[in-house]
């Protein structure tokens, strides 16, 4: 009997990380989803497993990746079962208050904890469960790191590039690929949460050559085919969703 492929999406509960969830399960994929709110997870699990004809098709595990002792949850879901995909999209823009150096440093450290340190601590939990070959690890950037604008969360989400590189000529002897998606404007999520107005939308549609925003099915797309077969001489790439708001580079 052929186990069952297996994908690990982290925040994968709302917005990006739910659609490629959801992607993932329709192709046969048994998803873990992980993430801090358990609610949140329990409604995506459920809402993906009716929608791809598989109740029991995603898995929550609810975990703070931050946290290098709350990754024991990940590897307890998985019971020592190999690990086809990583998809790693916990992360978001954290607001803080740069008034003094100490409110800076708690900034900036929050959301390279969020952007960066999730990523890390996630695949290289999963590292040694890697199906070797055909493993794919795929991370999830953002426009923001290839033209600024946003402070430290430029900055953490233009650090897993550079990582990227590192771990895709580790990994690359295992034939195991790894690779970023750097999303431009994409509507339909918490990102933006209360922030985005009428006039930012619209001046973001407008920076776009298909004069459109994106969806979260968008990069949901593409991670399924860097996840997929036909992908598997793609390594070490930084493949932008962006509408052409930002060219290729």
């Amino acid at each position: 009997m052929v186990d069952s492929r297996i994908a690990v999406v982290s925040g994968g509960g709302t917005g990006i990380g739910a659609a490629i969830a959801g992607t993932l399960a329709a192709d046969g994929y048994d998803v873990l989803v992980v993430g801090r709110r358990a609610d949140v997870l329990d409604a995506a699990a459920t809402r993906i497993g009716e929608e791809c004809g598989r109740p029991d098709a995603v898995t929550p595990v609810t975990a703070d990746l931050t946290d290098p002792e709350q990754l024991d949850r990940v590897l307890a879901a998985l019971d020592g079962r190999t690990v086809d995909v990583v998809v790693n999209n916990a992360g978001g823009y954290l607001a803080g208050d740069t008034g003094s150096l100490a409110g800076t440093a708690a900034f900036w450290r929050s959301n390279l904890d969020a952007n960066v340190l999730t990523a890390v601590l996630l695949t290289e939990a999963l590292r040694p469960s890697l199906r070797r070959p055909g493993g794919r690890v795929i991370l999830v950037s953002s426009i923001a790191a290839q033209r600024g604008g946003a402070g430290p969360y430029s900055a953490a989400k233009a650090a897993l590039h550079g990582w990227a590189y590192d771990l895709a000529a580790q990994l690359g002897p295992d034939k195991i690929t790894v690779n970023v998606v750097s999303p431009g404007y994409v509507a339909e999520t918490e990102f933006f949460g209360d922030r985005m107005t009428p006039e930012g939308h619209a001046q973001r549609v407008a920076a776009t050559l298909v004069g459109r925003a994106g969806v979260p099915a968008d990069i949901a797309e593409a991670v399924r085919y860097l996840a997929s077969p036909a992908a598997g001489y793609v390594t070490g790439q930084v493949l932008g969703v962006n509408g052409g708001s930002v060219l290729g580079r």
